[in-house]
């Protein structure tokens, strides 16, 4: 006998069928309702991972990502005020301003928005390319976010300001819950993380984690390199799944913290 399972009833399941196509695979993500209470923004990262868990092949996502995904990934960040990543992630993808389609753009416009989030780059050691397309070619009215802390080189901070508004959140290292109550001071409610796993790992840690989307790509193999590298003695979070999409043989999920 198995013991785990010896006397249990059977737990019923859903197999799950294709039904509607979608237009427009934005439109689910965009119902949401992100208003929260309390002075701090709503968290959504979007991450894509292999079957084995790798958030990256030879060290980069590209081979991760399709084109329904790098279509989405586009998309999604029309949902955000902020896009933020961490700074071994803007090393190694190349980030520049964030780019949106002129529909998405003219939408936000006639809303009163910026016409593209910003980008925000959390970085302890300010050991950044200041002269990069993310702080250089970042347009005057959105322009791009340092978050540091106050540990943070002195003699780096005078550079990372002549190019981007700096963020002091944290003492020895950047904290989560003062990094999104900064965020919200300066008017920002809703924060799109894309990467990396050990800045997503943090916001998990930190309770400031309330949305995931998370792409599972049909592959194998890749770098071991999770979505996510909790810290030590961080405990387990919970998630409700709230949708599920397909192309292909992709899936695109849809959670929500488990609190919520």
């Amino acid at each position: 006998m198995d013991p785990a399972g010896a006397g249990n009833d059977p737990v019923p399941m859903e197999l799950l069928r294709p039904t509607d196509t979608l237009t427009d695979p934005l439109a689910p993500y965009a119902a949401v309702d992100r208003t929260r209470s309390g002075e701090t923004c709503w968290v959504m990262a979007n991450m894509v991972g292999g079957l084995d868990g790798s958030a990256a092949v030879g060290g980069r996502v590209g081979a991760l990502s399709d084109p329904a995904d790098k279509q989405l990934f586009n998309l999604m960040r029309a949902l955000a005020d902020v896009v933020m990543v961490g700074a071994e992630t803007i090393r190694r993808e190349g980030y520049g301003p964030i780019p949106l389609p002129p529909d998405r753009r003219a939408a936000r416009r006639e809303a009163g928005r910026t016409e593209t989030p910003r980008l925000a780059v959390v970085s302890r050691s300010l050991a950044l390319d200041w002269s990069s397309t993310a702080f250089t070619d970042a347009p005057a009215d959105a322009r791009t976010i340092v978050v540091t802390c106050a540990a943070a080189d002195p003699e780096r901070l005078e550079p990372a300001r002549a190019v981007a508004d700096v963020v002091v959140a944290g003492e020895t290292g950047v904290e989560p819950g003062a990094a999104m109550a900064e965020l919200w001071r300066l008017g920002h409610r809703v924060v799109l993380c894309e990467g990396g796993p050990t800045w997503l790992g943090h916001l998990v840690a930190a309770g400031h984690l309330d949305e995931l989307c998370l792409t599972i790509a049909p592959l194998m193999g890749g770098d071991p390199l999770p979505v996510s590298v909790a810290p030590d003695g961080a405990g387990l979070e919970t998630f409700a799944l709230r949708h599920v999409l397909t192309e292909g043989d992709t899936l695109f999920l849809r959670y929500e913290r488990g609190d919520r």
